[in-house]
């Protein structure tokens, strides 16, 4: 425990600012007895790590849980770190209302017991073969480079993180618009075994970008980091087993991991007329802070997660603010999105470790296991371009009904702002009542008329509206379909690996391709998520197969090892098949998730539990060695 010299008054203190669920948990935990979490005190799922209880429930609920706790508060640095198997599937099934079922795999990796690192290799390059040369490339500094870095520098191998930015954080540094943060809670936005004091419940771009600069500083990854040096190719030697990775000049290394991201290239759509305008214009992602919106008239167009977030701050500087939308969005009430964490719960979280993980548990469970059957097609249903299954539906009406109670006083706004599309078939966002009372607002006008063009002072509507403007700004996302991309890769026999893929990128489980021996791809095709899973812990999942792969050239002697083409064909027609059968697929209507040719190489489309087993560690019949 972090304070271990906490005196029972000091622990009985802290956590009377604890959530009731997380709560009865520590108490089944300390206690090895699942007969604590009765089922009166169970929480409403769907609003963890909050209870849902009624006031008079919740009080006892807590009496109890400080009544039993009480023989245990002077004795805090003894407490055990992990929980017996059997109260840990109790306490999920608890939580859940559920069996653990399939998604037992799940409990081993939401549950991270206090100072471990229950994922890092077990084995170092000492172990296997020190005599050996091998050296890493690794193209990104952002949540997934640096997590590889850690990785390889647990297991002692040499390797070089190259890094086309100044600093380390990759969108976390590129994207500094106003009120930037993210839309996943502070606390399962983290790596599982490098917890953080989080300041608010969904934290800004600046504290996100500082959490990884520490955590690189803490690892001792900033000396392996090349900053400023983008790579522009990469090539591998068939005869000599290595790539030759090039930025300013050609080096070899005998493994090359790509974790450039799917969110670092701004797409800015073509808008005839737009090299005409007199004034400023610029993406969110490229942010020009010297330009003072004050007194200004302000177009934003795209009404996406970004755009969601940065026009509340753009009208409280701005004259006037034009909102230009494609397609309404969803939005998710959650209440506490701009809400900074209370000290007394901060203080909880960061000096009773045990806790925290079981708040973390509590939070990160339910959204691994997500909604998935909520964006699955039920063919019998029928699915139409309004809901996809009976359970797309009921998400629909909730979504609906939160948005229209918020425009009883304004039926002008009513038709704009509800999606003429599935749930899920974009990326439902994340709101406290901001978006439509930004709308409301004299100064701020929606406007749902596609663009026709733009000239030297303003934008024309294609029903001949004019609105002029000092200021265009856009909030249109990325080219997420490019993957890799600016970099020209080439793999076996001189292959071109974007000419290889067209526009369907694939990557078995997002990570290895046919004909690219030692190609590794974090974040890659199909490893995005909507509706459940978890990013980090996908990350931290790749990285284990990555090492994994790692450890079976070192241990083999091998210096290569590529994918299988059948086993590859396998893969791909198994996540284009749940692909069609997911509502992000089936839908017409456009989103970032598909392609130009409207198909998903974006999105995981099978459980959260298929990814974890399959990246446990790398099969070796799936592969041939060189």
């Amino acid at each position: 425990m972090s304070k271990a010299q906490l005196s029972p008054d000091e622990v009985r203190d802290r956590l009377r600012a604890a959530e009731t669920p997380a709560l009865l948990m520590l108490v089944a935990h300390l206690t090895d007895d699942p007969a604590v979490l009765r089922p009166q005190w169970r929480p409403n799922p769907d609003l963890l790590p909050a209870t849902g209880l009624d006031a008079e429930t919740d009080l006892e609920a807590r009496e109890f849980c400080f009544a039993t706790l009480e023989p245990y508060l002077a004795g805090v640095a003894d407490w055990p770190a992990s929980p017996s198997e059997t109260v840990l599937e109790a306490i999920a099934a608890w939580a859940l209302d559920r069996s653990a079922g399939e998604d037992a795999d799940l409990l081993r990796v939401a549950f991270v017991p206090p100072g471990t690192d229950p994922r890092a290799p077990k084995w170092t390059k000492a172990d296997l073969d020190p005599a050996r040369p091998m050296r890493v490339a690794i193209v990104g500094a952002g949540l997934s480079g640096l997590m590889a870095g850690l990785r390889m520098k647990q297991a002692g191998i040499d390797f070089t993180i190259f890094e086309k930015n100044a600093d380390v954080g990759g969108t976390w540094y590129e994207n500094s618009y106003p009120d930037c943060r993210i839309d996943v809670h502070s606390h399962i936005y983290t790596y599982s075994f490098f917890p953080h004091d989080w300041p608010s419940y969904f934290c800004r771009q600046d504290v996100i970008h500082s959490y990884l600069r520490g955590f690189a500083e803490e690892n001792g990854l900033l000396d392996h980091i090349r900053f400023g040096a983008e790579v522009v190719s990469a090539a591998w030697d068939d005869e000599r087993q290595h790539w030759a990775v090039t930025t300013t000049e050609t080096e070899e290394f005998s493994v090359l991991v790509s974790a450039v991201g799917q969110l670092n290239r701004p797409m800015i759509p073509r808008i005839d007329g737009l090299d005409t305008f007199g004034g400023p214009v610029f993406h969110t992602a490229k942010w020009d802070h010297d330009v003072d919106l004050a007194g200004k008239r302000v177009a934003i167009i795209g009404t996406g997660a970004t755009g969601v977030q940065v026009a509340p701050a753009i009208a409280r500087e701005a004259e006037s603010l034009t909102v230009f939308q494609r397609s309404a969005p969803y939005l998710q009430p959650t209440p506490e999105l701009r809400q900074e964490i209370p000290e007394a719960e901060r203080a909880l979280l960061r000096d009773i470790p045990l806790y925290r993980a079981y708040y973390r548990f509590s939070i990160f469970l339910p959204r691994a296991i997500g909604r998935l059957a909520a964006a699955t097609v039920d063919p019998a249903y029928p699915p139409t371009e309004k809901a996809v299954s009976a359970a797309n539906e009921q998400l629909r009406q909730l979504l609906t009904g939160y948005l229209l109670n918020q425009v009883e006083d304004r039926p002008d706004l009513a038709a704009k702002i509800i999606p003429d599309y599935p749930p899920g078939a974009k990326r439902i966002i994340r709101d406290d009542g901001t978006w439509i009372a930004t709308l409301k607002q004299d100064h701020v006008e929606l406007v749902t008329e596609r663009i026709a063009r733009v000239d030297g002072s303003g934008i024309h509507t294609e029903d001949g509206h004019y609105v002029p403007v000092d200021v265009i700004v856009f909030g249109t996302g990325f080219t997420a379909s490019d993957f890799l991309m600016p970099m020209k890769v080439t793999g076996a026999g001189g292959v071109d690996l974007h000419e290889s893929w067209g526009v369907d990128a694939c990557a078995y489980l997002g990570l290895t391709v046919p004909d690219f021996p030692n190609l590794f791809c974090m974040y890659g095709p199909n490893t995005n998520l909507l509706l459940h899973g978890n990013l980090v812990l996908f990350i931290e999942c790749q990285s284990v197969y990555l090492l994994s792969a790692v450890e079976q050239l070192l241990s083999t002697g091998k210096s290569s090892l590529s994918l299988r083409r059948d086993v590859f064909a396998k893969y791909r027609d198994e996540v284009g098949e749940a692909s069609a059968l997911r509502v992000w697929g089936w839908s017409k209507t456009h989103s970032w998730y598909q392609n130009a040719e409207g198909r998903s190489t974006i999105m995981w489309p099978l459980s959260a539990h298929r990814y974890i087993s399959a990246t446990q560690a790398v099969d070796p019949e799936q592969y041939e060695f060189r």
